[in-house]
């Protein structure tokens, strides 16, 4: 069983950057591909960015590219979402998910594992 915890939400205006920080046990982190979704109310569930066990591929949602950045420690058993030049639209519950890799340098599909969430509120 994998246990995620994110942290790092909270309250931000319309330009400002925060960066969400998800602890992952239970398993070796290394084995683990990543990825970060989010849901606003009304709406349903929403990939925003993904990564790879070994790093090396990332995924990102369209309306976060060049925005946002994912980026793992293995060293510290913690995946990151930095994410920059925040917007009203941007606001939701940000989830953090893991998947068992099939295969270490590629983008995981479909993630088994999920944190409680941290809720991103963005004002204008």
């Amino acid at each position: 069983q994998v246990q995620l915890v994110e942290t790092g939400g909270g309250l931000a205006q319309a330009g400002d950057s925060l960066r969400l920080s998800c602890a992952a046990s239970g398993r070796p982190f290394r084995t683990l591909a990543m990825a970060w979704f989010r849901q606003a109310p009304g709406n349903e569930r929403a990939l925003v960015a993904a990564i790879s066990a070994t790093g090396s591929s990332t995924y990102y949602r369209d309306s976060v590219k060049v925005r946002f950045t994912i980026s793992r420690d293995n060293a510290k058993n913690t995946v990151y979402l930095q994410m920059n030049s925040l917007k009203p639209e941007d606001t939701a519950v940000y989830l953090c998910a893991a998947q068992i890799a099939t295969n270490g340098g590629a983008v995981q599909a479909r993630y088994d594992y999920w944190g409680q969430g941290t809720q991103v509120t963005v004002s204008s």
